[in-house]
C-alpha cells in the first residue's frame, strides 16, 4: 500500500487523528480543562520523545520505583489532555497530576498560562522527527501514510500531516523558554546524558532523589528497559491499530538516522525549508551546527 489517507478532525488550524481526538476534547483541553497549580506537563510535537519523558517522569514521582511504571500503560499514568478520554483519567487525579499533550502553545489550555502549572518541553531533530513518523505511519492505521519517503517528507515539509508543522509547533512554545515554569529539553542531550538530565528535571520540578532513586530512575527509562516494557513498548494495543510486525513502536531511540534515509539533495532542500522557518531564532540546537558544516561542505 502507497498511500493511506487518515480520518481527522480539526481545530485552530491543526489536524488531528479521529481515532482519539474529537473538536469537542481538543475544544475541552483548549477552553475548559481546569488547570491545577501542581500540574506537570510533558508537552512534545509528535516522536519527540514523549514516551521517554512519560517515563521519565513516572519513575521520578515513583522516587525511582518502576512497579508503576511496569504495571499501568503509560498513556493512563501520564494521559494526553487533547485525547477523548482526559476527563476520564484526569479530572479526579490526585495531585500531582502529570499530563502529556502534543497541541501548539496557540491552542494549548487557556488556564495554564496565568497558573503556577509546570511545562518540560522536548524538541527533537526535525529531519530525526520525519524519519520516526514515517517508520510510525506505516504501522499506525489511522495515520496518513506514503511508502515514498519523498512523498512523506514532502506531506511533513508542508505540515499537511497530522498536529501540523513541526516548525510552527516549535517556534509557539519557543517563545515561553525563559519562564521560570517552562524547562526546554532536547533529546539529543537526553541521550548523550541521561542521568544529567533526569538531575536538571528533579531540580525544575523540586524533586529530591537521592543518587540510588536517581540510578533507578536512569535505568527504568533506558531504551533497553523500556523497550521490553507492554506498558510502554504499545504491544497492548491491537495490531489492527498497531500492526508492530511492520515497524515497533519502540524502534531505535537514536539521533542521526535520518543521515540513512535522507539523500544529500532532500536534506540540502530541508536545510533551505529549516533556514527560512527558523532563521532570526536565539536558541540554538544541536543540529544547527551539523547542518551549516554539511551544506558548506556541498
Amino acid at each position: 500500500m502507497t498511500k493511506r489517507i487518515a480520518e481527522s478532525i480539526q481545530y485552530g488550524g491543526v489536524t488531528f487523528p479521529s481515532i482519539v481526538h474529537s473538536e469537542e476534547s481538543v475544544c475541552y483541553a483548549h477552553k475548559s480543562f481546569e488547570v491545577r497549580d501542581s500540574d506537570v506537563f510533558n508537552i512534545t510535537y509528535p516522536k519527540s520523545g514523549t514516551t521517554w519523558m512519560q517515563e521519565i517522569l513516572t519513575l521520578i514521582y515513583s522516587n525511582g520505583d518502576p512497579t508503576f511504571s511496569q504495571s499501568v500503560p503509560c498513556w493512563e499514568r501520564v494521559p494526553w489532555i487533547e485525547h477523548k478520554t482526559a476527563t476520564q483519567y484526569l479530572e479526579n487525579r490526585p495531585d500531582p497530576r502529570l499530563i502529556t499533550s502534543h497541541l501548539p502553545a496557540t491552542i494549548f489550555p487557556e488556564k495554564f498560562f496565568s497558573s503556577q502549572a509546570k511545562a518540560i518541553y522536548t524538541v527533537r531533530d526535525p529531519k530525526d522527527v520525519c524519519v520516526s513518523l514515517y517508520h510510525y505511519s506505516k504501522m499506525a492505521s489511522f495515520l496518513e501514510y506514503r511508502e515514498d519517503f519523498g512523498e512523506f517528507i514532502e506531506l511533513f515539509s508542508a505540515g499537511k500531516i497530522l498536529f501540523g508543522t513541526w516548525f510552527d509547533h516549535v517556534k509557539s512554545w519557543l517563545a515561553y523558554k525563559n519562564e521560570k515554569k517552562f524547562l526546554l529539553l532536547v533529546y539529543d542531550e537526553l541521550l548523550k546524558d541521561l542521568r544529567g538530565s533526569v538531575l536538571r528535571i528533579c531540580e525544575f520540578l523540586g524533586k529530591n532523589l537521592d543518587p540510588a532513586m536517581v540510578d533507578s530512575v536512569v535505568e527504568n527509562a533506558s531504551f533497553r528497559v523500556m523497550k521490553n516494557n507492554k506498558m510502554v513498548n504499545y504491544t497492548l494495543v491491537p495490531e489492527d491499530l498497531m500492526d508492530q510486525k511492520m515497524s515497533t513502536f519502540i524502534r531505535k531511540g537514536i539521533s542521526g538516522d535520518w543521515k540513512t534515509h535522507f539523500t544529500e539533495e532532500q536534506s540540502a532542500a530541508f536545510y533551505q525549508l529549516y533556514r527560512e522557518n527558523m532563521n532570526g531564532l536565539e536558541t540554538k540546537f544541536p543540529w544547527d551546527e551539523f547542518q551549516v558544516e554539511k551544506h558548506q561542505e556541498m
